[in-house]
């Protein structure tokens, strides 16, 4: 069975370290925050700051019993009686295995070392196409990881931003992640006491976005043709995404129709080429979740004949642990030796791509010369939503997007 290795190339990032002694100034500043931060922009003032938001992951193993607390604890992700108490039990009980996973992907996740690059990519970009709005900065903000949002909406506010994108790395809105970033900016101020001192907007979502269709088809051609031409018409496409718990979709999360609106449009710049469907992995805990499930997808695939498989993660626009390990080690070559795959190749993340770049640039360009503020549908509550955090955080937004009108 063929397993395809995904490799990284490594972000080179300007050693700041000397300047700053030689200056005197190093003794002053935080250098635990200062290496998480982009520092392109140190000595200009940024006007527009692009906030990237993301879940993020441990960058070693020694960050993953925190990891795991913060996002155990978080009620907008899993809701557990005795929160608190019960989440750090989990978060204790799991870190051992979570622990293996990594050293096994390297000893960290590289989801900083992807948003940080994207996040360049799309700044050199920005200013030389909105120059009205430059200088551009990026900032990583990370719900579970360093460097945590809150960290960084300080940082931002402490650099003088004129104007700040709240930007979603997640194409697909969810309550349980682009939600929970919303919110967590809602909670920074709201515990702060202390309005907002930049300009609000946000993308909360871009699952349709053309040029992030494209990278994903454009990904998927060249991985379907590394199968054997005689097999290549015949590989069966399984769209993998981070399943939810239906207690969540029921109260009318918009996460499942927009993952399938992305599917669609990717397999009809394919031209509809190969079998497909869209499938759903990562599922936490007794409760039923979004189904069919990966794993017994590609057992029941292989077991009907379809034995070579190409997996595309359609929700995740960098890799990290449920790419490099779950699918790739865990589905693709694990499952795969149980059930006797022909070949299981899996379809790499966007990651740098040349036409994910574009499509941020799109994104956030379009967002920038259009005055865009914030989109209605986000600043609507699900209609069966009963989360107070939900509420606060849109109202919030509905007036931080206004207040500068």
């Amino acid at each position: 069975m063929a397993i395809k290795t995904t490799m990284f190339r490594h972000l080179c990032i300007k050693d700041l370290s000397g300047l700053l002694r030689s200056s005197g100034l190093w003794h002053g500043c935080s250098s635990s925050f200062m290496s998480l931060q982009p520092q392109r922009s140190l000595h200009t003032k940024p006007k527009t700051g692009v906030l990237m938001l993301n879940m993020g992951g441990p960058r070693t193993t020694d960050e993953v019993h925190d990891f795991l607390l913060r996002l155990f604890q978080d009620r907008d992700i899993i809701q557990l009686p005795v929160q608190k108490y019960l989440g750090a039990w989990i978060a204790k009980r799991r870190t051992p295995s979570i622990v293996q996973k990594y050293s096994e992907i390297g000893g960290g996740s590289p989801i900083f070392k992807w948003t940080d690059m994207q996040g360049r990519l799309l700044c050199e970009r920005l200013d030389a196409e909105c120059p009205a709005s430059a200088p551009h900065k990026h900032y990583v903000a990370f719900r579970y990881a360093n460097p945590l949002t809150e960290d960084t909406l300080e940082a931002m506010e402490n650099d003088g931003v004129e104007h700040c994108i709240a930007f979603s790395q997640y194409p697909q809105y969810s309550c349980s992640t682009t939600g929970s970033s919303m919110n967590a900016i809602q909670k920074f101020y709201a515990n702060k006491k202390q309005e907002s001192s930049m300009k609000w907007s946000v993308i909360d979502r871009w699952c349709t976005n053309p040029y992030l269709v494209k990278c994903f088809a454009d990904n998927i051609k060249k991985e379907l043709d590394l199968f054997p031409e005689k097999r290549r018409k015949e590989v069966f496409i399984l769209f993998s995404a981070h399943s939810l718990p239906l207690r969540q979709v029921e109260k009318g999360d918009p996460y499942p129709s927009e993952v399938g609106a992305t599917v669609q449009l990717v397999m009809k710049e394919l031209n509809f080429c190969n079998p497909y469907r869209l499938v759903w992995q990562s599922k936490v805990g007794p409760l039923p979740w979004l189904s069919p499930d990966t794993e017994h997808s590609i057992k029941n695939l292989v077991r009907r004949g379809k034995s070579n498989i190409l997996l595309v993660p359609i929700a995740f626009t960098s890799d990290h642990i449920e790419t490099l390990h779950e699918l790739d080690i865990e589905y693709a070559r694990d499952v795969g030796n149980e059930v006797g795959a022909e070949c299981i190749r899996r379809c790499a993340a966007p990651n740098d791509h040349p036409l994910f770049i574009d499509a941020l640039v799109d994104e956030v360009s379009r967002h920038i010369k259009s005055g865009h503020r914030c989109s209605p549908q986000f600043l609507v509550n699900c209609p069966m939503c009963s989360n107070p955090s939900c509420y606060n955080s849109k109202q919030w937004f509905k007036y931080s997007t206004r207040k500068f009108d």
